[in-house]
């Protein structure tokens, strides 16, 4: 199947790991769309918005992820404590992630 690159970006989070002298690294697979380092994403329940300071994966930086990517980035000034495992991040300036109205 073709890989949904121009879709809005949709990363879940696997996990949260925070790096002495680095920093917060949320970990994931890309779903949807593109992040590469300089994007300003928001973390949907919680609302977070930051900057993406570097997009690694297996300790390799690239200059974007592309869906199907298990990435760790790295955001500035957001606390291990603010986002977690289970929340999604989107592009802040392209349709963000936002709270379901309601189940059915």
């Amino acid at each position: 199947p073709k890989r949904p690159i121009d879709k809005p970006l949709r990363l879940p989070l696997q996990d949260v790991y925070k790096i002495g002298g680095i920093g917060t690294v949320p970990v994931g697979r890309v779903e949807t769309g593109k992040i590469k380092p300089g994007m300003t994403v928001t973390f949907a329940p919680a609302m977070v918005t930051t900057e993406v300071k570097s997009v690694e994966m297996h300790h390799e930086s690239m200059d974007e992820a592309i869906p199907g990517d298990n990435v760790g980035f790295n955001v500035k000034n957001v606390s291990v404590k603010d986002i977690r495992r289970g929340m999604v991040c989107g592009d802040s300036k392209n349709t963000p992630p936002a709270e379901a109205a309601n189940f059915t």
